[in-house]
């Protein structure tokens, strides 16, 4: 057999790699690109991903503060009362682990200090979270802020005010934050006749009081408004480097590269410089959270600990931050033609389309139409609420860029220096649109939210009638003494910088019988005063020591309770609760009808008035001794002097700061919330405006030295900068206040309530101009570096 008749086997070419296998490579080659580009690649995955890396750092924020919420009320709830029943008065019994505790929280400085009084009634007391006994007469064991805020030097009233031992400090498991004001003092004199009040055990029962429909809404829109603007500074930081990027995957281009491996090429380079940010957002979450504990914002502060964020969370977080940079690459190459011989990017593009981005936040306002009104005690569906907001912001994000190119296409003439921003921004409008668009969802949500918040006030801000022109505090003691309403005016009026001081003191008289479980014995008021005071309560013309009065209140089913128990020459009752024989009393029979006058705490003083003269007040079972203060303002810490004598007269007197209006704390803490979230987005928002300023001014480095080299002046650049961050900004401020005033009149609809501050976008408006101001003033020393001869240098 010859070779001729041997028959050759065909060989079989070769298969072509699967796709998986090459999306993979090209990934990777993408990937190898970014990490070793050289200098000018190493800058440009480093500015991607430092800002992919603090709005990672941010999410992992938000996800941490359920967490932290949770921590903080499990440990209010664990240094909490033991309810041993419904009722706000009952105590526990007597035994050898019960204790007698009486609050005694004050302010300082606008600073609320909590605290309690404590004595045991055996030698096994039980004892709060966070201190291992309780403190003898005289001692107190204190929170680690309020020991330094004694420690401090000028705080001398304070020292006086609390005037105990300190002998301990409260751990981290009895305090709700680390910059918690909070004390535990022991006391040999408290007694329930001064009081106090019978504990047998701490830790509060069941879950927190469920929130409010209209609350409910408020914190699924701060959610919104607060993330939105992060997911955008994502998508944009993922773009930053656009245009040297493009250059180079127009020279593989030119070495055989087709688009979709391109493509694929970019999308690596883009995963880099994602999981490269999720990384740095990691490492700045862990670092930032062990100083946590030392920054406040609007007195809010948390430990370390409860900055965990939930797992769940985590994983959606690393897997969505890749994916949105691979996906937004991938949507940012199809405008863009990358051919060999370079990026077709200078000649005349497509105008973009205005009707598809009007779409969104016409759908979102839809969302809430069809979703109708909230009910006041309905039920919450919390995603179409999300869903619209979300709708209407991102919309009003992907609307801006039309109306920027728009815009500057318009601007014709001017100064050199608002020719030079004009033009540039007329040759690539798009990258100064993303730079602003995070200010644009920032400025629409917090106009909306501001709205919702004013629309909503009256609901949770209710007007108290409290006259704070006539007096600035309300007091309160137990303890009676023989002269109580006396000593209490003697000892206030004493005080630097009181004017002038009503003081009285107060029981109750009812009329003596026998009354069925049915029936409801006739009960009024039984006030001690001078004739000055009760000028003040009541309409009294003549007055002098040992006169008594009847004030007959303007409403009559009141004005019936006091004729059926203030029988004048009749005996009254004043009940001692079981702690002995009641007392009795006969109101004398000249005792002359007045008119009842509403006081400086707003209440209208109604019952039985009488002199010192007329009866001995120290034995009056159940009484109370109220004073109530005016002072100057004009005098320095005049109210720090007022709490002063106030701890002085009794520890655990009720001081209350007169207000004529009073806050609900529910809405008062989430408009907290809402303005520590405000203040980090507005630094995430500044920190996304200046990376992406550089990172332009990066892009142009040599165009500035050559502008510098043929004789522009520096000023002249630094203007055209300042015009160049204004004039996407002002568009963008106009964009977010017509759509942030739409969606908070729809939220204010939707809650049913009239829209009260149209005008509420203005400071928000300042802010992007103080934005702009910042963003400018942080770039100049970039801007001269980059206008060095040595820029003209090419390799």
């Amino acid at each position: 057999m010859t070779l001729l008749d041997r028959k050759e086997t065909p060989v079989r070419p070769p298969e072509p790699p699967s796709r998986t296998a090459s999306w993979l490579r090209d990934l990777g080659l993408g990937i190898r690109f970014a990490a070793g580009g050289g200098r000018e690649g190493w800058i440009r995955t480093l500015l991607t991903a430092v800002g992919v890396g603090l709005g990672v750092a941010l999410l992992l924020l938000a996800a941490s503060v359920p967490h932290m919420l949770d921590e903080r009320s499990a440990r209010d709830h664990a240094r909490s009362e033991t309810k041993i029943s419904e009722s706000p008065d009952a105590q526990a019994k007597k035994s050898d682990s019960t204790v007698l505790r009486i609050e005694a929280s004050t302010e300082y400085h606008d600073r609320t200090i909590t605290g309690f009084l404590m004595r045991a009634d055996g030698s096994h007391p039980v004892i709060p979270p966070g201190i291992d006994s309780l403190p003898a007469g005289g001692e107190m064991a204190v929170s680690p802020a309020l020991g330094k805020l004694l420690d401090a030097p000028g705080n001398e009233l304070l020292r006086e005010r609390l005037p105990y031992e300190v002998t301990g400090t409260i751990a981290d498991a009895g305090l709700r934050s680390p910059g918690e004001l909070w004390f535990y003092a022991g006391s040999d004199t408290l007694t329930q006749a001064t009081g106090g009040h019978r504990i047998a055990g701490y830790g509060k029962p069941g879950p927190a009081d469920p929130l409010p429909p209209l609350l409910i809404v408020l914190i699924i829109i701060i959610c919104v408004v607060l993330l939105a603007p992060v997911a955008i500074f994502i998508a944009t930081a993922v773009r930053f480097g656009g245009d040297r990027r493009d250059r180079r995957l127009a020279a593989l281009r030119l070495v055989g590269t087709d688009i979709r491996m391109t493509r694929r090429i970019a999308a690596g380079e883009a995963l880099f410089g994602s999981v490269l940010g999720l990384l740095i957002g990691l490492a700045v979450f862990l670092t930032g959270r062990q100083f946590i504990g030392y920054v406040e914002v609007w007195d809010v502060s948390a430990f370390p600990a409860d900055l965990a964020p939930d797992t769940r969370l985590c994983v959606l977080i690393a897997l969505a931050v890749p994916l949105t940079a691979v996906l937004v690459t991938l949507a940012a190459m199809r405008s863009v033609v990358i051919e060999p011989l370079g990026v077709v990017r200078n000649s005349r593009s497509r105008k973009r389309r205005l009707w598809w981005r009007l779409l969104l936040p016409v759908a979102g306002l839809a969302v809430f139409g069809l979703t109708g009104k909230v009910q006041e005690y309905g039920p919450v569906n919390p995603y179409p609420v999300a869903g619209g907001a979300v709708l209407v912001l991102v919309g009003l994000a992907l609307l801006l860029p039309w109306l920027v190119e728009a815009g500057v296409g318009r601007l014709r003439g001017g100064p050199v220096p608002w020719q030079l921003a004009a033009r540039r921004l007329q040759l690539s409008s798009g990258a100064a649109s993303r730079a602003v668009s995070g200010v644009t969802v920032a400025v629409a949500g917090a106009v909306a939210l501001q709205m919702l918040f004013a629309a909503m006030n009256d609901d949770f801000n209710k007007i108290t009638g409290q006259d704070s022109s006539r007096a600035q505090f309300y007091a309160a003691s137990e303890i009676v003494r023989g002269d109580a309403a006396l000593h209490s005016i003697k000892e206030f009026r004493a005080t630097k910088g009181v004017t002038q001081v009503i003081g009285t003191v107060e029981a109750y008289a009812t009329k003596p019988g026998k009354y069925s479980e049915d029936e409801i014995q006739p009960t009024t008021s039984f006030t001690v005063g001078d004739c000055a005071t009760l000028r003040e309560i009541a309409r009294i013309t003549s007055c002098r020591d040992g006169d008594t009065f009847v004030a007959h209140p303007t409403d009559k089913g009141q004005a019936d309770w006091v004729d059926q128990t203030a029988r004048k020459g009749k005996v009254l009752e004043f009940d001692a609760y079981g702690a002995g024989k009641p007392l009795h009393w006969t109101l004398p029979a000249d005792s002359r009808t007045v008119a009842a006058r509403t006081d400086p705490y707003g209440e209208e003083r109604s019952g039985i008035l009488v002199t010192p003269g007329a009866i001995d007040a120290r034995g009056l079972p159940g009484a109370q001794t109220i004073s109530q203060i005016r002072i100057d303002e004009d005098v320095p810490d005049a109210a720090e002097y007022v709490r002063n004598t106030a701890a002085r007269i009794d520890p655990g007197m009720r001081l209350v700061t007169l207000n004529s209006v009073e806050r609900d704390r529910q809405y008062a803490s989430i408009q907290t919330g809402l303005q520590v979230g405000a203040t980090a987005i507005l630094l995430l928002i500044g920190a996304s405006m200046l990376v992406s300023q550089l990172e332009q001014l990066r892009e142009r480095k040599r165009l500035l030295s050559v502008l510098v080299a043929f004789g522009t002046r520096r000023a002249t650049l630094g203007w055209s900068v300042l015009w160049q961050t204004a004039i996407p900004v002002v568009i963008s401020i106009a964009v977010a206040v017509a759509g942030g005033l739409a969606l908070g009149a729809t939220l204010c609809w939707m809650v049913d309530k009239p829209v009260s501050g149209w005008w509420l976008f203005l400071p928000m408006a300042g802010a992007g101009a103080a934005l702009i101001l910042l963003v400018t003033l942080l770039s100049l020393p970039a801007l001269w570096r980059m206008m060095r001869p040595d820029g003209l240098r090419s390799e």
